[in-house]
């Protein structure tokens, strides 16, 4: 599937990636990179109340019948997040900032008999494209996190979403304390106001 995608006033075409002749692999393990596409459901976002405010995008697998964040072979004319970023265009035709990684993840193949090494990143999303390279294989769907870690199969990609729902709660703590921290008193020890 090609999908022609316009990028800085200029169309560009989009093909998903097939074939292993570039695939990273160490020690024998192949190596996957991924992404959590994310949105805040509220206009403000900067503020984060809870796991409620928040949406991921998972998508269908395209060998079974489960959802998942997408992901893909790592390559080696690639950095982590340049494959993340790549992967999650084709498959689920969004783009955004790709943040730090979420961490590391060894877990066996379930369609081949081998370990494979994944890496999850978050992916603020900016944009959603009308046209993507496998969107005639894959639905992808927006869901709350409670909803995405029920129907997600893979038990590393609910660790993922996990690591990815503590730090930004733990972003929002910080720029609440930051906020606090800032406020002043106005009187003397003595005043009751």
């Amino acid at each position: 599937m090609v999908a022609l995608v316009s990028q800085d006033n200029n169309v560009v075409a989009l093909v998903s990636r097939t074939g292993r002749e570039l695939q990273r692999y160490r020690k024998g393990r192949r190596q996957v990179v991924g992404c959590i596409p994310y949105r805040y459901k509220i206009v403000d976002q900067t503020s984060l109340e809870g796991p409620e405010d928040l949406e991921v995008l998972v998508i269908t697998s395209q060998k079974g019948k489960g959802m998942l964040f997408p992901k893909g072979g790592w390559e080696l004319d690639e950095s982590k997040k340049e494959a993340a970023l790549r992967e999650t265009i084709e498959e689920a035709g969004v783009r955004g900032t790709v943040e730090g990684k979420l961490g590391k993840w060894s877990f066996k193949s379930k369609t081949h008999d081998t370990f494979y090494e994944g890496y999850m990143f978050p992916l603020l999303v900016q944009e959603q494209l009308e046209f993507w390279p496998e969107q005639n294989f894959r639905q992808r769907i927006w869901m709350s996190v409670s909803d995405a870690r029920e129907v997600c199969q893979h038990w590393w990609m609910k660790e993922a979403l996990e690591r990815l729902v503590n730090r930004l709660m733990a972003r929002k703590l910080g720029r609440v304390r930051q906020i606090v921290g800032s406020i002043h008193c106005i009187g003397d020890a003595n005043s009751d106001l």
